[in-house]
């Protein structure tokens, strides 16, 4: 999954001599410190942002070996012409004196990044100095997002993000990045820290993205799948009645615990229940004949039957 967060840059580097071996690893012709204008920046945290998701520390951890080397862009449009900027190193920060939302200590990604001190950059520099470029953007893929209350991953559970289950927030957990595509100046108005702005492929949903792909070929398939999905999720509550009528039936006192306890469990929890609920009946209420049975034995023609 392809995702967008928010961060914000710093300023200049003041010991930029210091910077200057680390930034000719990436250039082809020996720079000099009056060529070039280093600069910090956050690119994400570890706080629970606006979509109610946050970074995991391996998440941070393996965006900062990702991003060295990515250019630097505007708006997340993938030009040439659009490269501005470059990240030269990382480093990641933890400050134990201040604490996140959730009470853990703040973890943050810190990047530096170089550009020339050229005619075309001159206004862009400007405005980092003086505050106005401070918000930006990276581009990076994940493959797996756990729900808070349950550790399920995202689609696998009932919860939903920003609700609070028995006084603990819902919100998902960012794991497993597997690309760190750029990091983008953006035009949004100041925010928190950590990161607010998030986009996939310019959509906020799926649908929405399938959607902006005029003429796509993946329009109809996605009209499949949703239709697939509708009857798997009918198909799922109707299990979920059933093993509760079944655990009902067995143990009245079971019921409330079974009724929220079911929400988050998956088909193969629910089956298993369903089995061991029927094998419980089956000893508690055995299946009778509707009418009673004798042993006695009758005989027509020299042939003997049980009755």
């Amino acid at each position: 999954m392809r995702i967008y967060k928010a961060g914000r840059s710093g300023g200049a580097v003041p010991d930029i001599e210091k910077e200057l071996e680390k930034v000719n690893g990436f250039a082809k012709t020996q720079l000099l410190a009056e060529q070039v204008y280093i600069f910090s920046l956050i690119l994400c945290d570890n706080e629970v942002d606006r979509d109610f998701e946050k970074f995991s520390t391996d998440a941070l951890s393996e965006l900062s070996e990702l991003f060295v080397g990515k250019t630097g862009i505007f708006d997340h449009e993938w030009t040439a012409k659009n490269q501005t900027a470059r990240i030269y190193r990382t480093e990641l920060l933890e400050d134990r004196d201040i604490l996140t939302s959730l009470g853990e200590p703040y973890k943050a990604l810190k990047a530096f990044a170089y550009m020339l001190k050229s005619e075309k950059n001159l206004e862009l520099i400007s405005e980092i100095e003086a505050g106005i470029k401070k918000e930006v953007s990276i581009g990076c893929s994940l493959k797996k997002r756990l729900c808070s209350v349950c550790g399920l991953a995202e689609g696998g559970c009932g919860h939903i993000k920003g609700r609070e289950y028995e006084g603990k927030l819902c919100y998902f957990e960012l794991f497993d990045v597997s690309d760190a595509y750029e990091w983008s100046f953006v035009a949004v108005p100041a925010q928190r820290a950590a990161g607010v702005v998030k986009r996939f492929g310019g959509a906020k949903t799926l649908k929405g993205f399938v959607e902006s792909l005029e003429g796509s070929v993946f329009a109809a398939e996605y009209e499949v799948l949703e239709a697939e999905a509708q009857l798997g999720k009918r198909y799922k509550q109707e299990l979920r009645r059933e093993v509760l009528r079944l655990g009902l039936l067995c143990d009245k006192k079971l019921y409330e615990a079974l009724l929220e306890g079911s929400k988050t469990m998956g088909e193969a929890q629910l089956l298993a229940m369903k089995a061991s609920f029927e094998e419980r009946l089956s000893e508690k209420m055995p299946i009778t004949t509707q009418i009673s049975g004798r042993d006695d034995v009758v005989s027509f023609d020299g042939s003997s039957y049980l009755v």
